[in-house]
């Protein structure tokens, strides 16, 4: 991608759009950069060799349109009717509700979610996880300024996870196995927000890690669905094991990274009061393991046929080596974590 100027040019108003939105003092400059961050995505997303990529990327803009529109229109309505300007705080309860949704339709966070699985199926890897990660920066940015744990936001979180574990249920396609994976830690984001400020920048920097690694070695060996999976027989099993710690780690399995931000917020969450809604996102989370667990159960245990030249494990193969160090640090993430936590 960055090997076309074109796309570098995009790449870089992309980057730039979510800056302007996150440094913004007024909610005009935040809707500019999410406008701009919007507007460069599109040409980013469009791929003259896939079809279903001109049909996510409309999908994508008349969603964000209506989210942008909405955004503006509630500013507006704020800065008539209670003369608050154009400031980052909002007092009344209707106004932020409606800006709340807005951001919350721009991340693609349940009950908004319905356009993300669909987006996601029309990307390639790369693209899917700069949706996944960097396009929600801004949006979760903006969300905190006004955040508080109302009903509002506990039913947003409630619906993220529920919808995000029973969405993947029967999914055959890992890229929407992996969208409403996304639903689902933005949830937990989302109730990590209205608990502190910093847990919610832990969650996002190691859920962004964790989506990296995995979309790195799904991308290398151009894996798209889950039947591919059970005929990896040309992939290395070191490689195999990488894949699937990494997927185990994603689902929060208690001894890899993916479990530390969970550990602390469910902690955070019982000391603040929150017993109910954190019960609900345990529960829920423990589903989206299952079908992580379900698919990865088969590839560690069935046994398959492998030609015997490719036995030998060399890291001269980059990907290789990049994969192995990847599940290395998701798989001994926590335990190095803890160690370093008890030393300080």
């Amino acid at each position: 991608m960055l090997n076309n100027p074109t796309k570098f040019l995009f790449f870089m108003t992309l980057i730039s759009g979510t800056l302007i939105s996150v440094s913004a003092n007024s909610w005009f400059g935040a809707w500019m950069g999410l406008e701009i961050n919007l507007l460069s995505f599109i040409p980013l997303m469009t791929n003259t060799n896939n079809l279903l990529s001109t049909e996510a990327s409309l999908k994508y803009f008349l969603t964000q349109a209506l989210a942008s529109a909405t955004l503006l229109f509630a500013v507006v309505i704020g800065a008539l009717m209670f003369n608050s300007g154009s400031s980052l705080l909002v007092d009344n309860l209707f106004i932020s509700m409606l800006i709340s949704s807005s951001l919350l339709l721009k991340m693609g966070a349940a009950p908004f979610h319905f356009w993300f699985p669909g987006v996601m199926e029309g990307l390639n890897w790369m693209n899917g996880l700069m949706l996944m990660t960097w396009q929600k920066i801004a949006p979760l940015m903006l969300l905190s300024y006004n955040l508080s744990m109302n009903v509002f936001i506990s039913i947003v979180v409630g619906l993220s996870v529920l919808i995000g574990s029973l969405g993947g249920f029967n999914q055959t396609s890992l890229r929407k196995v992996l969208a409403y994976s996304s639903i689902n830690h933005l949830g937990w984001l989302i109730a990590a927000m209205g608990v502190g400020e910093n847990l919610w920048y832990l969650y996002f920097a190691v859920y962004s890690f964790l989506s990296l690694a995995i979309i790195f070695m799904l991308n290398t060996y151009k894996l798209f669905h889950v039947k591919q999976i059970f005929s990896m027989n040309y992939i290395n099993p070191v490689t195999k094991f990488s894949i699937f710690v990494t997927f185990l780690s994603l689902g929060g399995l208690p001894p890899f990274l993916g479990f530390l931000p969970k550990w602390v917020i469910i902690q955070s969450m019982v000391q603040s009061g929150m017993i109910f809604l954190v019960s609900i996102m345990v529960v829920m989370t423990l589903i989206t393991l299952f079908y992580y667990l379900r698919t990865s159960f088969g590839a560690f245990m069935l046994t398959y046929a492998e030609p015997t030249w490719s036995l030998g494990f060399t890291l001269n193969n980059s990907s290789n080596l990049v994969s192995l160090t990847l599940a290395m640090f998701s798989t001994l993430g926590l335990i190095v974590c803890s160690m370093l936590f008890s030393i300080i």
